[in-house]
């Protein structure tokens, strides 16, 4: 079996939880590949509600809350009846080299975890936030102390004391022929036409969370756009024409 076809049956799986045990039921952590074939499962459903969440607005890693139908309406509300997630404040010793998310990925990971249980992981000067399955804070705090041959100091909370730290962002301006996905993210991503083709077919092209394939999909205004390995871009504005006919479109990249 294919991991698409494992990661579809256990997200059906908790679904089916859910509708029969009415009970509000979690994923694991999903990446935004997986989370494109959540979308496809839970589209026109109407008997059970999905949430999608990650800690925090703008989360790349998220899980999927399914809740009953009568038991809350929004995600804030299911907020109030389960705690899912917490986040690890991690802190490198005095003395100790700065850490890179890989190096405290890879760490995590050596202790036999699942990629599953950990969510996104924002670096800072001094270490990082890493969100996690609540049910595994007590097991790291036991066992997580080092990371790239350097100590750090743990302590954990509920997610509700999370501070994002803020994002970079700088302005590009281009024009389009067309705001179609291939021209958005040549423009955005400042690769060939014939390269935002490739990848967009090649299934690493994400809009508002969603894998997209199809090259001449319109992109609208406040869209965010993924290319994996290449970063993140927001579509800010469409405005007026140049003098050879193309749009004017303005992006906010994130750096």
């Amino acid at each position: 079996m294919d991991n698409d076809k494992i990661i579809t049956a256990r997200i059906e799986d908790k679904l089916e939880q859910c509708e029969r045990g009415s009970y509000i039921t979690a994923t694991g952590f999903l990446n935004m590949h997986e989370q494109s074939l959540a979308m496809r499962i839970v589209k026109g459903r109407s008997d059970v509600k999905s949430f999608f969440y990650g800690g925090y607005d703008d989360a790349e890693r998220r899980i999927i809350m399914f809740v009953p139908d009568g038991y809350a309406d929004t995600l804030e509300e299911t907020l109030e009846m389960i705690s899912p997630l917490s986040v690890l404040h991690i802190k490198v010793v005095p003395g100790g080299r700065k850490l890179t998310h890989r190096d405290y990925l890879g760490s995590v990971l050596s202790l036999g975890l699942d990629r599953s249980v950990i969510g996104d992981i924002l670096v800072n000067d001094n270490g990082a936030d890493m969100i996690v399955n609540s049910e595994i804070v007590d097991f790291l705090l036991a066992e997580f102390h080092s990371a790239g041959h350097t100590n750090l100091q743990i302590t954990a909370s509920d997610i509700g004391e999370l501070e994002v730290p803020e994002q970079r962002v700088k302005a590009v301006r281009d024009t389009l022929s067309s705001p179609r996905l291939d021209n958005v993210v040549s423009a955005a991503f400042h690769v060939s036409r014939s390269e935002a083709v490739r990848a967009i077919k090649g299934g690493i092209v994400f809009v508002n969370h969603e894998e997209v394939t199809k090259v001449d999909k319109r992109i609208n205004e406040g869209d965010t756009i993924v290319l994996r390995g290449k970063g993140k871009a927001i579509l800010s504005e469409l405005s007026g024409v140049s003098k050879k006919g193309r749009i004017w479109a303005e992006f906010k990249v994130f750096i």
